[in-house]
């Protein structure tokens, strides 16, 4: 059993990268970036493609099994989507699995998760035996906020007050890693939730905790987030996730109990708390930076 990672180097392509090698299946990566294929681990075979260009996609999914993929957040997101469906329907590929979003139908205005209603659509009515999984906010967002966290002691991701019930990335992986090797979880959808219904101004009272020193949320202003961002999101990026939190902030990311269930279903366990991982991430960053904190 052959499988391809496309998003292999990303967040979370990285890490199932990793369980398919402790479960010692043979593992593709494709990747666009030519640098990143001498960084791979041992046993990765590496290929240079593009969801864009099919006869890329065509050739990294020769000899190739099972299939995860996933589609960033671009203005090309749905067309690259659909394209490796059709490519992977014409290399016979026995298995795929697909990770979108949480409850993408309830914010149908933020084109990275319209985008990804008719790839799941295409995925459904490709043939092939499919899994989705549909994971909430990851754990691991919060990296891109070092800066200001240990820097200015604020905690700026704007997620509001109603709360999401964010996920760790390992379980993502690790629901994706099952959903690829357990025959018992095809042609079903899983919604990837944590336990913990966590507001910005939560959020930030845990990293106080862990930190030892005082985080205060930044709050709910969009048009200050934008200009905080701008100058490292693209404008059509930019809009796309002003419309996300502003859902956020009116309404929440908020996992039912089927949802609960459905995330210990496919992961044979209690999805991680964010309080371990808020906990964990900050005594990395001591380790990185020899800073004194309360860990």
């Amino acid at each position: 059993m052959k499988v391809l990672v496309i998003g292999g180097t990303g967040t979370v392509g990285s890490q199932v990268v990793r369980n398919l090698l402790d479960r010692k299946a043979d593992v593709r990566l494709m990747t666009s970036s030519k640098e990143k294929l001498a960084q791979l681990s041992a046993g990765v075979e590496g290929v240079v493609g593009n969801m864009s260009e099919r006869a890329s996609l065509d050739q990294a999914l020769k000899g190739i099994d099972q299939l995860f993929f996933v589609t960033v957040a671009h203005d090309t997101e749905k067309q690259n989507g659909l394209n490796v469906v059709d490519a992977a329907k014409a290399a016979g590929i026995k298995r795929i699995v697909y990770m979108s979003i949480h409850r993408l139908e309830d914010i149908p205005n933020a084109p990275h998760f319209a985008d990804k209603i008719p790839i799941e659509n295409a995925v459904k009515s490709s043939g092939i035996p499919y899994t989705l999984i549909r994971p909430n906010n990851f754990f691991q967002n919060d990296f891109w906020f070092k800066q200001p966290l240990l820097e200015y002691g604020i905690y700026i991701q704007p997620i509001g007050s109603k709360g999401l019930h964010r996920v760790d990335v390992r379980d993502i992986a690790d629901a994706a890693t099952n959903a690829l090797l357990n025959d018992g979880l095809i042609g079903k959808t899983y919604n990837l939730v944590g336990l913990d219904l966590l507001t910005g101004e939560q959020t930030a009272q845990i990293y106080t905790k862990h930190l030892g020193k005082n985080i205060v949320y930044a709050g709910d202003d969009l048009v200050r987030w934008a200009e905080r961002m701008k100058d490292y999101l693209p404008p059509y990026l930019l809009e796309d996730y002003r419309i996300m939190y502003d859902h956020f902030q009116k309404n929440g990311l908020i996992a039912t109990p089927e949802h609960t269930a459905e995330t210990e279903k496919i992961l044979g366990k209690k999805a991680r708390r964010f309080e371990d991982f808020a906990k964990e991430t900050v005594a990395a960053w001591k380790q990185e930076t020899g800073m004194k904190v309360n860990v």
